[in-house]
Protein backbone atom coordinates (compact mmCIF):
# COMPACT_ATOMS: atom_id res chain seq x y z
CA UNK A 1 0.00 0.00 0.00
CA UNK A 2 1.15 3.43 -0.95
CA UNK A 3 -0.14 6.48 1.06
CA UNK A 4 1.28 9.86 1.75
CA UNK A 5 0.54 9.75 5.77
CA UNK A 6 -1.60 8.00 8.50
CA UNK A 7 -5.07 8.77 8.86
CA UNK A 8 -6.14 12.21 11.40
CA UNK A 9 -2.37 13.77 10.85
CA UNK A 10 -4.83 16.97 10.00
CA UNK A 11 -8.01 18.09 8.17
CA UNK A 12 -9.75 18.73 5.20
CA UNK A 13 -13.01 21.07 5.04
CA UNK A 14 -14.67 21.02 1.91
CA UNK A 15 -17.85 21.79 0.47
CA UNK A 16 -19.67 20.77 -2.81
CA UNK A 17 -18.31 23.33 -4.88
CA UNK A 18 -14.78 22.86 -4.04
CA UNK A 19 -12.36 21.08 -1.63
CA UNK A 20 -9.68 23.96 0.48
CA UNK A 21 -7.48 22.90 3.64
CA UNK A 22 -7.25 24.07 6.25
CA UNK A 23 -4.54 25.57 7.95
CA UNK A 24 -2.88 23.13 11.01
CA UNK A 25 -2.53 24.59 14.29
CA UNK A 26 -0.79 22.08 16.43
CA UNK A 27 0.83 19.09 16.21
CA UNK A 28 4.27 18.07 15.01
CA UNK A 29 6.82 20.86 14.34
CA UNK A 30 3.78 23.38 15.21
CA UNK A 31 3.38 23.33 18.88
CA UNK A 32 0.20 23.15 21.10
CA UNK A 33 -2.78 24.56 21.22
CA UNK A 34 -3.06 28.22 23.06
CA UNK A 35 -4.77 28.08 26.12
CA UNK A 36 -8.12 30.41 24.81
CA UNK A 37 -8.87 26.84 22.62
CA UNK A 38 -6.82 24.66 24.57
CA UNK A 39 -8.00 21.22 22.77
CA UNK A 40 -6.19 19.64 19.54
CA UNK A 41 -8.04 17.65 17.34
CA UNK A 42 -7.34 14.54 15.42
CA UNK A 43 -7.17 16.79 12.69
CA UNK A 44 -4.64 19.42 13.86
CA UNK A 45 -7.08 22.06 14.72
CA UNK A 46 -7.14 23.95 17.99
CA UNK A 47 -10.55 24.72 19.46
CA UNK A 48 -13.05 23.90 22.33
CA UNK A 49 -16.10 22.20 22.61
CA UNK A 50 -16.20 18.84 20.17
CA UNK A 51 -12.44 19.37 19.54
CA UNK A 52 -11.93 18.05 23.15
CA UNK A 53 -13.48 15.06 22.50
CA UNK A 54 -13.26 11.89 20.79
CA UNK A 55 -9.77 12.41 18.80
CA UNK A 56 -8.61 14.91 20.94
CA UNK A 57 -4.74 14.75 20.95
CA UNK A 58 -3.30 15.19 24.60
CA UNK A 59 -0.27 15.28 23.00
CA UNK A 60 -0.30 18.63 21.38
CA UNK A 61 -3.28 20.02 23.74
CA UNK A 62 -2.61 22.96 25.91
CA UNK A 63 -2.44 20.17 28.78
CA UNK A 64 -2.86 16.86 29.56
CA UNK A 65 -6.45 17.83 31.12
CA UNK A 66 -7.68 19.54 27.89
CA UNK A 67 -9.23 16.97 26.09
CA UNK A 68 -12.13 14.80 27.82
CA UNK A 69 -11.68 11.52 28.97
CA UNK A 70 -13.24 8.81 25.86
CA UNK A 71 -15.77 6.27 27.51
CA UNK A 72 -14.39 2.93 28.18
CA UNK A 73 -14.73 -0.65 25.71
CA UNK A 74 -18.31 -2.22 26.03
CA UNK A 75 -19.06 -5.62 24.37
CA UNK A 76 -21.81 -5.39 21.93
CA UNK A 77 -23.01 -5.69 18.40
CA UNK A 78 -24.07 -2.51 16.45
CA UNK A 79 -26.62 -2.86 13.75
CA UNK A 80 -28.17 -0.46 11.19
CA UNK A 81 -31.85 -1.35 10.42
CA UNK A 82 -32.43 2.00 11.31
CA UNK A 83 -31.59 5.27 13.12
CA UNK A 84 -32.63 3.21 16.32
CA UNK A 85 -31.15 0.55 16.14
CA UNK A 86 -27.73 2.18 16.18
CA UNK A 87 -28.16 5.74 17.00
CA UNK A 88 -25.60 7.98 14.87
CA UNK A 89 -25.28 11.74 15.91
CA UNK A 90 -23.37 14.55 14.02
CA UNK A 91 -20.23 15.64 15.78
CA UNK A 92 -22.51 19.19 16.05
CA UNK A 93 -24.89 17.57 18.42
CA UNK A 94 -22.64 14.83 20.05
CA UNK A 95 -21.40 16.49 23.67
CA UNK A 96 -19.55 13.14 24.62
CA UNK A 97 -22.15 10.88 26.66
CA UNK A 98 -21.90 7.41 24.93
CA UNK A 99 -25.58 6.81 26.03
CA UNK A 100 -27.15 9.27 23.05
CA UNK A 101 -25.47 7.93 20.16
CA UNK A 102 -23.11 4.64 19.43
CA UNK A 103 -21.76 6.76 16.50
CA UNK A 104 -20.11 10.11 15.54
CA UNK A 105 -20.52 11.35 12.04
CA UNK A 106 -18.63 13.41 9.45
CA UNK A 107 -20.67 13.47 6.43
CA UNK A 108 -23.55 11.83 5.21
CA UNK A 109 -24.27 8.16 6.19
CA UNK A 110 -27.89 7.06 5.61
CA UNK A 111 -29.68 4.05 6.93
CA UNK A 112 -31.84 2.26 4.17
CA UNK A 113 -32.91 -1.87 3.74
CA UNK A 114 -31.25 -2.67 7.06
CA UNK A 115 -28.18 -0.97 6.38
CA UNK A 116 -26.00 2.33 6.74
CA UNK A 117 -24.57 3.87 3.62
CA UNK A 118 -21.31 6.23 3.39
CA UNK A 119 -22.16 7.86 0.74
CA UNK A 120 -19.77 10.41 -1.17
CA UNK A 121 -21.29 12.76 -3.43
CA UNK A 122 -19.52 14.94 -5.93
CA UNK A 123 -16.59 17.20 -5.00
CA UNK A 124 -17.67 16.07 -1.26
CA UNK A 125 -15.13 14.45 0.68
CA UNK A 126 -16.70 11.72 1.80
CA UNK A 127 -18.32 10.17 5.26
CA UNK A 128 -16.53 8.99 8.37
CA UNK A 129 -18.53 7.10 11.53
CA UNK A 130 -16.33 7.43 14.79
CA UNK A 131 -17.36 5.31 17.41
CA UNK A 132 -17.97 7.06 20.64
CA UNK A 133 -16.71 4.14 23.03
CA UNK A 134 -13.13 3.07 23.04
CA UNK A 135 -11.15 0.23 22.63
CA UNK A 136 -8.48 -0.61 24.71
CA UNK A 137 -7.43 -3.84 23.20
CA UNK A 138 -10.66 -6.83 21.37
CA UNK A 139 -12.04 -8.42 18.75
CA UNK A 140 -13.61 -5.85 16.44
CA UNK A 141 -15.70 -7.11 13.33
CA UNK A 142 -17.06 -5.55 10.50
CA UNK A 143 -19.79 -6.89 7.91
CA UNK A 144 -19.52 -4.46 5.03
CA UNK A 145 -19.42 -3.63 1.19
CA UNK A 146 -16.97 -1.53 -0.23
CA UNK A 147 -17.15 1.06 -2.49
CA UNK A 148 -15.75 0.88 -6.47
CA UNK A 149 -13.90 2.76 -8.89
CA UNK A 150 -10.83 4.72 -9.68
CA UNK A 151 -9.84 6.99 -6.56
CA UNK A 152 -12.91 5.87 -4.30
CA UNK A 153 -10.95 4.53 -1.11
CA UNK A 154 -13.38 2.39 1.51
CA UNK A 155 -11.87 1.96 5.21
CA UNK A 156 -12.40 0.23 8.70
CA UNK A 157 -9.60 1.16 11.35
CA UNK A 158 -9.01 1.80 14.51
CA UNK A 159 -7.70 5.04 15.90
CA UNK A 160 -6.07 6.18 18.97
CA UNK A 161 -5.95 9.85 20.21
CA UNK A 162 -2.23 9.56 20.42
CA UNK A 163 -2.57 8.41 16.68
CA UNK A 164 -1.93 4.26 17.33
CA UNK A 165 -3.89 3.06 14.00
CA UNK A 166 -4.79 -0.79 12.91
CA UNK A 167 -6.09 -0.31 9.03
CA UNK A 168 -8.26 -1.85 6.97
CA UNK A 169 -8.16 -0.31 3.73
CA UNK A 170 -9.89 -1.03 -0.44
CA UNK A 171 -9.12 0.83 -3.29
CA UNK A 172 -11.65 0.77 -6.06
CA UNK A 173 -10.35 -0.39 -8.42
CA UNK A 174 -8.64 -3.59 -7.20
CA UNK A 175 -11.92 -5.24 -5.39
CA UNK A 176 -9.84 -8.43 -4.29
CA UNK A 177 -7.67 -7.17 -2.25
CA UNK A 178 -8.04 -6.49 1.51
CA UNK A 179 -4.77 -3.79 2.50
CA UNK A 180 -4.17 -4.28 6.56
CA UNK A 181 -1.95 -1.75 7.88
CA UNK A 182 -0.64 -0.47 11.08
CA UNK A 183 1.20 2.99 12.59
CA UNK A 184 2.38 3.88 16.08
CA UNK A 185 2.19 7.34 17.22
CA UNK A 186 1.25 8.79 13.76
CA UNK A 187 5.00 7.91 12.79
CA UNK A 188 4.39 8.05 8.75
CA UNK A 189 6.41 4.63 8.16
CA UNK A 190 5.19 2.67 5.28
CA UNK A 191 6.71 -0.53 5.32
CA UNK A 192 4.07 -2.01 7.87
CA UNK A 193 1.66 -2.93 4.89
CA UNK A 194 0.47 -6.42 4.28
CA UNK A 195 -2.38 -7.80 1.45
CA UNK A 196 -5.19 -10.06 1.82
CA UNK A 197 -6.54 -11.53 -1.34
CA UNK A 198 -10.54 -12.45 -1.12
CA UNK A 199 -11.22 -15.65 -2.05
CA UNK A 200 -14.79 -15.56 -3.07
CA UNK A 201 -16.46 -13.05 -4.91
CA UNK A 202 -15.35 -9.39 -4.37
CA UNK A 203 -15.28 -6.56 -1.67
CA UNK A 204 -17.94 -4.54 -3.85
CA UNK A 205 -20.40 -6.84 -4.99
CA UNK A 206 -20.26 -9.68 -1.76
CA UNK A 207 -20.68 -9.32 2.04
CA UNK A 208 -17.78 -10.17 3.31
CA UNK A 209 -16.68 -9.82 7.40
CA UNK A 210 -13.58 -8.41 8.65
CA UNK A 211 -11.92 -8.76 11.73
CA UNK A 212 -9.16 -7.14 13.82
CA UNK A 213 -8.10 -9.20 16.62
CA UNK A 214 -6.23 -6.74 18.65
CA UNK A 215 -4.27 -8.05 22.01
CA UNK A 216 -1.00 -6.26 23.90
CA UNK A 217 1.16 -9.19 22.05
CA UNK A 218 -0.47 -8.91 18.39
CA UNK A 219 -2.83 -7.96 15.79
CA UNK A 220 -4.48 -10.71 13.35
CA UNK A 221 -6.51 -9.55 10.59
CA UNK A 222 -9.16 -12.10 9.44
CA UNK A 223 -11.31 -12.01 6.53
CA UNK A 224 -14.50 -14.68 6.55
CA UNK A 225 -12.90 -16.05 9.68
CA UNK A 226 -9.88 -16.64 7.43
CA UNK A 227 -6.36 -15.15 9.53
CA UNK A 228 -4.70 -13.28 6.94
CA UNK A 229 -2.06 -11.50 8.98
CA UNK A 230 -0.54 -11.33 12.04
CA UNK A 231 1.92 -9.06 13.53
CA UNK A 232 3.36 -9.46 16.83
CA UNK A 233 4.46 -6.61 19.24
CA UNK A 234 7.63 -8.58 19.81
CA UNK A 235 8.84 -7.73 16.26
CA UNK A 236 8.60 -4.13 17.12
CA UNK A 237 11.10 -2.83 18.84
CA UNK A 238 12.97 0.13 18.36
CA UNK A 239 16.40 0.36 19.70
CA UNK A 240 16.90 3.84 18.91
CA UNK A 241 13.94 5.24 20.96
CA UNK A 242 13.57 2.50 22.87
CA UNK A 243 9.69 1.92 22.41
CA UNK A 244 7.57 -1.10 21.14
CA UNK A 245 6.45 0.57 18.28
CA UNK A 246 3.29 -1.28 18.39
CA UNK A 247 -0.42 0.26 18.90
CA UNK A 248 -1.39 -0.11 22.11
CA UNK A 249 -3.81 3.33 23.41
CA UNK A 250 -7.59 3.29 23.53
CA UNK A 251 -8.80 3.94 20.01
CA UNK A 252 -12.04 4.29 18.08
CA UNK A 253 -14.01 2.74 15.62
CA UNK A 254 -13.68 4.35 12.36
CA UNK A 255 -15.57 3.13 9.15
CA UNK A 256 -15.39 5.62 6.15
CA UNK A 257 -15.64 6.28 2.48
CA UNK A 258 -12.52 9.07 0.96
CA UNK A 259 -11.52 10.04 -2.32
CA UNK A 260 -8.11 9.08 -2.93
CA UNK A 261 -8.48 10.30 -5.94
CA UNK A 262 -8.74 13.42 -5.72
CA UNK A 263 -6.50 16.39 -7.58
CA UNK A 264 -5.53 18.10 -5.19
CA UNK A 265 -3.87 15.22 -3.18
CA UNK A 266 -0.02 13.87 -4.71
CA UNK A 267 0.67 11.85 -7.04
CA UNK A 268 1.81 9.14 -5.18
CA UNK A 269 -1.44 9.14 -3.41
CA UNK A 270 -3.56 9.16 -6.47
CA UNK A 271 -1.79 6.13 -8.26
CA UNK A 272 -2.20 3.86 -5.42
CA UNK A 273 -6.03 5.10 -5.06
CA UNK A 274 -5.90 4.21 -8.84
CA UNK A 275 -6.08 7.14 -10.14
CA UNK A 276 -7.93 10.57 -10.56
CA UNK A 277 -11.85 10.11 -9.00
CA UNK A 278 -14.47 9.83 -11.72
CA UNK A 279 -16.92 12.39 -10.81
CA UNK A 280 -19.46 10.53 -13.17
CA UNK A 281 -18.47 7.08 -12.38
CA UNK A 282 -21.43 4.75 -12.90
CA UNK A 283 -22.18 4.75 -9.33
CA UNK A 284 -22.99 8.03 -9.37
CA UNK A 285 -24.90 8.55 -12.46
CA UNK A 286 -27.05 5.96 -10.80
CA UNK A 287 -27.78 7.00 -7.50
CA UNK A 288 -25.77 10.75 -7.32
CA UNK A 289 -23.13 9.44 -5.39
CA UNK A 290 -20.49 6.53 -4.62
CA UNK A 291 -21.38 4.42 -1.61
CA UNK A 292 -20.19 1.68 1.08
CA UNK A 293 -22.51 -0.59 2.85
CA UNK A 294 -22.00 -1.95 6.48
CA UNK A 295 -24.39 -3.90 8.42
CA UNK A 296 -23.24 -4.32 11.51
CA UNK A 297 -20.34 -4.20 13.50
CA UNK A 298 -19.12 -6.59 16.70
CA UNK A 299 -16.68 -5.08 19.41
CA UNK A 300 -15.80 -7.63 22.44
CA UNK A 301 -13.75 -6.01 24.94
CA UNK A 302 -10.27 -8.04 26.27
CA UNK A 303 -9.43 -6.79 29.43
CA UNK A 304 -7.05 -3.83 30.02
CA UNK A 305 -3.26 -4.66 29.70
CA UNK A 306 -1.66 -6.13 32.92
CA UNK A 307 -0.37 -3.77 35.41
CA UNK A 308 -2.99 -1.01 34.24
CA UNK A 309 -3.23 2.40 36.34
CA UNK A 310 -6.60 3.07 38.10
CA UNK A 311 -10.12 0.88 38.80
CA UNK A 312 -12.42 3.32 37.28
CA UNK A 313 -15.20 1.78 35.20
CA UNK A 314 -16.40 4.42 33.19
CA UNK A 315 -13.38 6.48 31.22
CA UNK A 316 -9.65 6.26 29.81
CA UNK A 317 -7.99 9.21 30.44
CA UNK A 318 -3.93 10.49 30.20
CA UNK A 319 -1.70 10.57 33.16
CA UNK A 320 1.40 11.66 30.96
CA UNK A 321 2.24 12.37 27.32
CA UNK A 322 4.26 9.24 26.64
CA UNK A 323 1.70 8.16 24.58
CA UNK A 324 2.20 4.40 25.06
CA UNK A 325 -0.04 1.92 27.13
CA UNK A 326 1.26 2.88 30.69
CA UNK A 327 -0.15 6.66 30.04
CA UNK A 328 -3.42 5.42 30.50
CA UNK A 329 -5.77 5.12 33.57
CA UNK A 330 -8.99 3.66 34.07
CA UNK A 331 -11.09 6.53 35.81
CA UNK A 332 -14.30 7.03 36.41
CA UNK A 333 -14.23 10.45 35.43
CA UNK A 334 -17.02 11.87 33.64
CA UNK A 335 -16.53 11.85 29.51
CA UNK A 336 -19.19 14.27 28.63
CA UNK A 337 -19.29 18.22 27.94
CA UNK A 338 -22.33 20.74 29.31
CA UNK A 339 -21.96 22.70 26.12
CA UNK A 340 -19.70 22.95 23.11
CA UNK A 341 -18.13 25.88 24.79
CA UNK A 342 -16.55 23.34 27.79
CA UNK A 343 -13.42 21.62 27.75
CA UNK A 344 -11.85 18.96 29.85
CA UNK A 345 -10.09 21.47 32.20
CA UNK A 346 -13.49 23.11 32.80
CA UNK A 347 -16.26 20.19 31.30
CA UNK A 348 -18.99 22.81 33.14
CA UNK A 349 -18.89 25.78 30.90
CA UNK A 350 -22.34 26.99 29.80
CA UNK A 351 -23.06 29.79 27.05
CA UNK A 352 -23.55 33.30 28.67
CA UNK A 353 -26.95 34.21 29.44
CA UNK A 354 -28.38 36.24 26.89
CA UNK A 355 -28.62 39.93 26.43
CA UNK A 356 -32.12 41.65 25.88
CA UNK A 357 -32.91 44.50 23.81
CA UNK A 358 -36.10 46.47 24.23
CA UNK A 359 -37.72 48.30 21.53
CA UNK A 360 -40.62 50.90 21.52
CA UNK A 361 -42.81 50.56 18.73
CA UNK A 362 -44.37 53.88 17.84
CA UNK A 363 -47.60 52.57 16.96
CA UNK A 364 -51.32 53.28 18.37
CA UNK A 365 -54.01 50.76 18.62
CA UNK A 366 -57.58 52.20 18.80
CA UNK A 367 -57.54 53.12 22.22
CA UNK A 368 -54.14 54.91 21.56
CA UNK A 369 -52.14 52.41 23.64
CA UNK A 370 -48.37 52.65 22.58
CA UNK A 371 -46.93 48.95 22.12
CA UNK A 372 -43.83 47.54 23.33
CA UNK A 373 -41.71 44.68 22.02
CA UNK A 374 -38.86 43.21 24.17
CA UNK A 375 -36.57 41.17 21.75
CA UNK A 376 -34.27 38.50 23.26
CA UNK A 377 -30.30 39.26 21.38
CA UNK A 378 -28.11 35.93 21.72
CA UNK A 379 -24.87 36.33 23.08
CA UNK A 380 -22.07 37.83 20.64
CA UNK A 381 -20.07 34.85 19.11
CA UNK A 382 -16.70 34.35 20.08
CA UNK A 383 -14.98 33.35 17.23
CA UNK A 384 -13.73 30.06 18.67
CA UNK A 385 -14.77 27.19 17.20
CA UNK A 386 -16.67 24.85 19.30
CA UNK A 387 -17.00 21.77 16.38
CA UNK A 388 -13.80 20.65 14.51
CA UNK A 389 -14.14 20.98 10.54
CA UNK A 390 -17.46 22.21 10.33
CA UNK A 391 -19.05 25.13 9.79
CA UNK A 392 -22.94 25.54 10.41
CA UNK A 393 -25.45 23.20 11.39
CA UNK A 394 -24.52 19.00 10.17
CA UNK A 395 -26.59 16.10 9.20
CA UNK A 396 -29.15 14.36 10.90
CA UNK A 397 -28.68 11.44 9.40
CA UNK A 398 -32.15 9.26 9.52
CA UNK A 399 -34.45 6.55 8.00
CA UNK A 400 -35.01 6.44 4.47
CA UNK A 401 -37.49 4.34 4.32
CA UNK A 402 -39.49 5.74 7.80
CA UNK A 403 -40.91 8.93 5.85
CA UNK A 404 -38.50 11.73 7.01
CA UNK A 405 -37.96 13.35 4.00
CA UNK A 406 -40.48 13.48 1.06
CA UNK A 407 -40.67 12.02 -2.22
CA UNK A 408 -41.41 8.97 -4.43
CA UNK A 409 -40.79 5.57 -3.62
CA UNK A 410 -38.04 3.48 -4.76
CA UNK A 411 -38.07 -0.33 -6.51
CA UNK A 412 -36.51 -3.43 -5.71
CA UNK A 413 -34.97 -2.84 -9.17
CA UNK A 414 -33.07 0.17 -7.91
CA UNK A 415 -35.42 2.96 -9.58
CA UNK A 416 -36.50 6.10 -7.66
CA UNK A 417 -39.15 8.26 -8.56
CA UNK A 418 -37.47 11.53 -6.99
CA UNK A 419 -37.19 12.26 -3.33
CA UNK A 420 -36.11 9.09 -0.63
CA UNK A 421 -38.24 6.32 -1.75
CA UNK A 422 -38.75 3.96 1.47
CA UNK A 423 -40.17 0.60 -0.27
CA UNK A 424 -37.18 -0.58 -2.19
CA UNK A 425 -35.51 -3.41 -0.60
CA UNK A 426 -32.78 -5.11 -2.54
CA UNK A 427 -29.43 -4.07 -0.50
CA UNK A 428 -27.41 -4.30 -3.85
CA UNK A 429 -28.70 -1.38 -5.18
CA UNK A 430 -28.22 1.85 -3.33
CA UNK A 431 -31.18 3.61 -6.09
CA UNK A 432 -33.63 2.21 -3.80
CA UNK A 433 -32.83 4.78 -1.29
CA UNK A 434 -33.82 7.07 -3.66
CA UNK A 435 -31.66 9.72 -2.15
CA UNK A 436 -29.27 12.18 -3.94
CA UNK A 437 -26.77 14.38 -2.22
CA UNK A 438 -27.24 16.88 -5.02
CA UNK A 439 -27.52 20.40 -4.21
CA UNK A 440 -31.05 20.73 -7.48
CA UNK A 441 -34.29 20.18 -6.14
CA UNK A 442 -35.88 16.80 -7.62
CA UNK A 443 -39.05 16.32 -8.75
CA UNK A 444 -40.05 14.43 -5.00
CA UNK A 445 -39.40 17.54 -2.90
CA UNK A 446 -36.47 18.15 0.10
CA UNK A 447 -34.12 15.67 -0.87
CA UNK A 448 -31.07 16.56 1.88
CA UNK A 449 -30.99 20.35 1.50
CA UNK A 450 -28.26 20.45 4.20
CA UNK A 451 -25.77 18.56 1.71
CA UNK A 452 -24.43 21.16 -0.22
CA UNK A 453 -24.07 23.61 2.58
CA UNK A 454 -22.32 21.87 4.15
CA UNK A 455 -18.29 21.56 4.87
CA UNK A 456 -17.33 17.79 5.32
CA UNK A 457 -14.20 16.40 7.53
CA UNK A 458 -12.22 13.77 6.98
CA UNK A 459 -8.79 13.66 8.11
CA UNK A 460 -7.19 10.86 6.35
CA UNK A 461 -7.56 12.26 3.06
CA UNK A 462 -6.16 15.73 4.47
CA UNK A 463 -3.25 14.07 6.07
CA UNK A 464 -2.03 13.18 2.45
CA UNK A 465 -3.12 16.45 0.65
CA UNK A 466 -0.85 18.52 3.30
CA UNK A 467 2.03 16.16 2.88
CA UNK A 468 0.76 15.81 -1.10
CA UNK A 469 1.37 19.49 -1.58
CA UNK A 470 5.20 18.66 -0.83
CA UNK A 471 5.98 15.31 -2.62
CA UNK A 472 4.42 14.23 -5.83
CA UNK A 473 5.87 10.73 -5.56
CA UNK A 474 6.90 8.51 -3.07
Amino acid sequence: MVRLSALGATALLASTAAANLITRECGEGLGKCPSNKPCCSQYGQCGIGAYCLGGCDPTWSTTVKSCMPAPQCQSKTYKFTDSRSSPILSNTKYLGDPSKADWVSDGQPLFANGVVYLTMAPDTVGTVLSSTRYVWYGKITARMRTSRGAGVVSAFIMMSDVKDEIDYEWVGVDLKTSQTNYYWNGIPDYTHSGNITVDQGNTYSDWHTYTIDWTPESITWSVNGQVGRVKKRSDTYNATSGNWEFPQTPSRVQLSLWPGGLASNGQGTIDWAGGPIKWDGEDVQKNGYYYAQVSEVTVECYNPPGGASGNGKTSYRYADLKAVNTSVILSNDRTDLASFLATGEDPEKEPAAPSSVTKTIISTDAAGKATTVIDTVAPTDTNVGTVPGLNGAGFDSGDLSGGRHNGGSGDANGASNGGTGGTGTNANKAGTTGWSQSDQSTAGGNNSSDAPRLFLLWGNLVAMLLVGAAMTTL
